[in-house]
């Protein structure tokens, strides 16, 4: 019988979006640190890592937590270099936050060398879409997963969460490993 080493991989995720929709908070529940109610602006990137096992192989998830203002803009572009994939973030409850994510794709494409890498669009704060006079629709965000999908040619996911109640984020992050993974796999290949 032989058995099935493990190999290792390391990717870098870069979480964009624009200043209040919850990617601090999303990475923070998904690293394990818990909600905080207390909004404290991201100056530049933040990082952490995770290490997590997917048929055997051992991958560590880098994730750059980018600031979302226009002011940090050029700030941005240093650590979008070797981005594996990334997290697109917008709040349920601000249509505006959605309307952005065009512009977030092409800032993402520019300074990847033109490169497209996988993607997973998530609509965060669901739990307060009730409280929401206009908030973005589920129906709405699938057809622009579609819509981007069939643009660049790849599959983009999306997942909706709740930073605050936890709902989604563990989901939203491995899918995108996932999608990662599964890219990495399908290159090796193509090059055997």
């Amino acid at each position: 019988m032989t058995s099935i080493q493990a190999t290792n991989l390391a990717c870098k995720i870069v979480l964009l979006g624009d200043g209040g929709v919850g990617k601090t908070s999303l990475r923070k529940k998904y690293f394990g640190e818990g909600f905080e109610a207390t909004y404290q602006m991201t100056i530049g990137a933040d990082f952490a890592a995770k290490r997590i096992k997917i048929e055997g192989w051992h991958i560590t998830a880098n994730v750059w937590d980018l600031a979302g203002q226009m002011r940090f803009k050029v700030m941005r572009e240093t650590y979008y270099r070797g981005a594996s994939g990334a997290l697109l973030v917008f709040d349920i409850t601000r249509p505006e936050t959605f309307l952005e994510m065009n512009n977030w794709v092409e800032e993402l494409i520019k300074n990847s060398n033109d490169e497209l890498v996988p993607i997973t669009l998530i609509g965060n704060k669901s739990d307060l879409r009730e409280t929401s006079d206009f908030p973005v629709s589920h129906e709405d965000a699938v057809k622009y997963t579609r819509e981007l999908s069939e643009y660049y040619k790849i599959d983009v996911q999306y997942v909706e969460s709740s930073a605050l109640t936890g709902e989604n984020v563990k989901k939203a992050f491995e899918v995108l490993i996932v999608d990662i993974f599964n890219t990495f796999q399908a290159n090796r290949d193509s090059i055997d």
